[in-house]
């Protein structure tokens, strides 16, 4: 099931390629969806300390953000997070999902959702069944607290709009 929209959202198109993302706000859109990440990756580290793929794959994420990688590498690196979590168990292939889907952000704005979501999937793979929903809340409520002020209105909204092609997650 694809998690981003048939038809692109300029505000997550950045203004030099037509749409109306500053570079400031990409780089907190790429921030956030790292933090989500990063909250889950010890699910996938737990099981795998010795594959360093997807935290490899974050200090990529974060030497774009502050402008010391170039996008591809970036682009790269998410491919190699991903490339981990297959043929895992749910909670440990959604948190390399999730953070594949963070350092993604550095090419495609709207992969920031792709790290929340994977992320809320792996929290509620891992909780015993009668506690999954109540995980997934506990880790939406969790990331929509960690969203910067001057993202947190084009995130929430964004929730609402992509909710139902990621998997409901971000239901209220």
């Amino acid at each position: 099931m694809p998690i981003l929209p048939t038809q692109r959202d300029p505000r997550f198109i950045t203004i030099r390629r037509g749409g109306t993302l500053t570079d400031a706000h990409h780089r907190l859109l790429a921030e956030w969806a790292l933090v989500c990440a990063a909250h889950v990756l010890p699910l996938f580290e737990t099981a795998h300390p010795d594959d360093r793929r997807p935290h490899e794959a974050m200090d990529v994420a974060r030497a774009w953000i502050r402008g010391e990688a170039p996008m591809r590498d970036a682009h790269q690196a998410a491919f190699r997070a991903n490339a981990a979590g297959r043929g895992m168990d749910d909670p440990v292939k959604f948190a390399a999902l999730s953070v594949g889907q963070a350092v993604a952000v550095a090419h495609v704005a709207a992969h920031e959702l792709g790290a929340a979501a994977y992320a809320i999937r792996a929290v509620s793979a891992g909780a015993p069944p009668v506690e999954a929903e109540r995980a997934r809340v506990e880790e939406r409520d969790w990331q929509r607290e960690q969203l910067p002020v001057d993202i947190r209105a084009l995130v929430l909204d964004d929730q609402r709009r992509r909710s139902a092609i990621c998997w409901h997650v971000f239901d209220d």
